[in-house]
C-alpha cells in the first residue's frame, strides 16, 4: 500500500497540542499507513507553552504532501506571512485544519465558498473577516471532501480519526481510537461546550421581570404572565423585551431553561422526568427535543459527558 504523505503546517506560536493530535494519530501506528512531516517557514517554530520545536522540513513540503495539516495558532487574527499563503494557495492536496489553523486556510482563499469551522469562541471573528466562508459554530468539525475542518483544540482528535474512518475504514479508527483512549465518534457538536454565564442586560427597564422570571422557570411563564409583572402590555411587553434582549420572549425562556438544566445535569443525579419538570419544560421529550435543537447532544449524553464526579 503507498504511503499517504500529511505535511502538517506549523505556523509561529502554533498550539502544541493541535500540532501533537494529527502526529499522534497518523504517524505513530504501523498500521496506518501515513508518513507525518511537521514543516514551517522556519527552521524552528515557537509554540503556545513557551517552547520551541524543530521543521522537518520547509514550506516545499506542502506541493508534494497528499494532506496539508494546519494546526490552530495565535493571534488568530494575524495573517500568515505571503510566502506561506503562496504555498497554501498552491498545495495540490486535500486541505485540513485544527481549530484556528481555518483562519490561515481562509486567508488563503482555500475556504471560500465552503462550509467550516473552528473554536466557538473565534467563529464570529472568521465569519467577519472572510464573509466568503459558510461559517458553522456549533459542530466538530466539517468534511467538504478535500478541504476539512475542525472546532476548536480536541475537536482535532474528532476529524483526525474521521478522515483515518474516511481513508482506511472504521475498524482501524476504532482500533487507533481505542489506543488513544478516546471514543471513536463523539456525540454532538462544540455547541455543548460554549460557555453559557446567565445573561446580563444593564440598564434594560424589564431586567427585574426577567430576574423574577428565572426564579420560577418550572412555572408556566407566558407573554401574558411576565407583561403582568413588568404593568405593561403584551405587545409593549414583546416590544422592549425584543429591543433589550436582541431576542423574543419565548426564545429567551427556552434558552434560560436549557441552561437550567444544563446544570441539573451536571450536578444532580434527577431523573430526566424531575428535571424536565423542574425546569418548565413538563415532559423529558419536550426537555430532549429543545436540549437537542440548541446543543446538538442528548440530556443523557451530555450528562454522561459533564457529570460533576
Amino acid at each position: 500500500m503507498a504511503v499517504h504523505e500529511i505535511a502538517v503546517l506549523a505556523l509561529d506560536a502554533v498550539v502544541p497540542l493541535d500540532l501533537a493530535i494529527p502526529a499522534q494519530i497518523f504517524g505513530n501506528y504501523e498500521e496506518a499507513p501515513y508518513r507525518v512531516t511537521v514543516c514551517a517557514a522556519t527552521p524552528s517554530v515557537a509554540t503556545t507553552a513557551g517552547f520551541t520545536i524543530g521543521a522537518q522540513a520547509g514550506l516545499e513540503a506542502l506541493a508534494t504532501a497528499d494532506t496539508v495539516i494546519v494546526p490552530g495558532f495565535t493571534p488568530h487574527l494575524r495573517v500568515p506571512d505571503d510566502d506561506v499563503l503562496e504555498a497554501l494557495r498552491g498545495a495540490p492536496g486535500r486541505m485540513v485544519s485544527i481549530c484556528t489553523g481555518a483562519f490561515a486556510l481562509a486567508a488563503a482563499g482555500r475556504l471560500d465558498g465552503r462550509r467550516a469551522t473552528t473554536h466557538w469562541r473565534d467563529a464570529a471573528d472568521l465569519a467577519a473577516r472572510f464573509p466568503r466562508v459558510a461559517v458553522e459554530p456549533d459542530v466538530l468539525y466539517i468534511d467538504n471532501g478535500d478541504v476539512l475542518t475542525s472546532a476548536g483544540v480536541a475537536s482535532g482528535l474528532d476529524l483526525c480519526l474521521h478522515i483515518l474512518r474516511q481513508d482506511h475504514g472504521a475498524a482501524l479508527a476504532a482500533s487507533i481510537a481505542r489506543r488513544i483512549v478516546v471514543p471513536p465518534h463523539r456525540e454532538g457538536g462544540q455547541a455543548q461546550y460554549v460557555e453559557q454565564p446567565l445573561p446580563k442586560y444593564p440598564g434594560g427597564s424589564l431586567a427585574p421581570t426577567r430576574a423574577w422570571a428565572l426564579e420560577r422557570l418550572h412555572e408556566p411563564l407566558t407573554v401574558r404572565v411576565l407583561a403582568h409583572h413588568a404593568h405593561v402590555s403584551e405587545r409593549t411587553f414583546a416590544r422592549r423585551f425584543q429591543a433589550e434582549t436582541g431576542t423574543s420572549v419565548l426564545s429567551w425562556l427556552l434558552a434560560r431553561r436549557v441552561d437550567a438544566a444544563r446544570g441539573a445535569l451536571e450536578t444532580t443525579s434527577a431523573a430526566i422526568d424531575d428535571i424536565a419538570s423542574e425546569c418548565g419544560f413538563g415532559t423529558a421529550a419536550n426537555l430532549r427535543k429543545h436540549f437537542h435543537r440548541q446543543l446538538s447532544v442528548t440530556p443523557t449524553a451530555y450528562r454522561r459527558a459533564f457529570r460533576s464526579q
